[in-house]
């Protein structure tokens, strides 16, 4: 059995917003983008943020969330809520909420993100281990 592609989401991502203190550096980037997929093709409400925590020690975290609004695989209206936390070198781990009956076994599925850079922004893959 082979890991389950869900979704996949081209962030396009605008000008960060950084600060830098003794304890380290924030950097905000704001977002918007669109997600496809055989389950849910839809687009990001507002504008999503990934923060990255860069500690003094150059520790890294990212932690990113954002609201995707679109339809299910049924044509069923839906939103779904992404928390997608993580660094480059244990991976990302995102959560989800969703108001979509079709979909909120994702709520409670074992998933991981893939996260490729694309021109002006990354490309996101949510997975269910199989």
């Amino acid at each position: 059995m082979r890991d389950e592609l869900l979704t996949e989401i081209r962030v396009i991502c605008y000008e960060p917003v950084t600060v830098t203190g003794k304890k380290g550096k924030i950097v905000m980037i704001p977002f918007g983008g669109e997600a496809s997929g055989e389950y849910f093709n839809g687009k990001v409400i507002g504008t999503g943020v990934d923060t990255q925590k860069i500690s003094s020690d150059g520790k890294l975290v990212l932690s990113a969330r954002y609201m995707l609004e679109g339809t299910d695989a049924a044509g069923n209206a839906c939103r779904i809520f992404v928390e997608n936390q993580g660094n480059w070198d244990r991976g990302f781990i995102p959560s989800i909420v969703t108001d979509s009956p079709l979909l909120a076994g994702w709520e409670d599925a074992d998933l991981y993100a893939t996260v490729d850079g694309i021109p002006g922004g990354v490309l996101v893959k949510i997975w269910k281990r199989a």
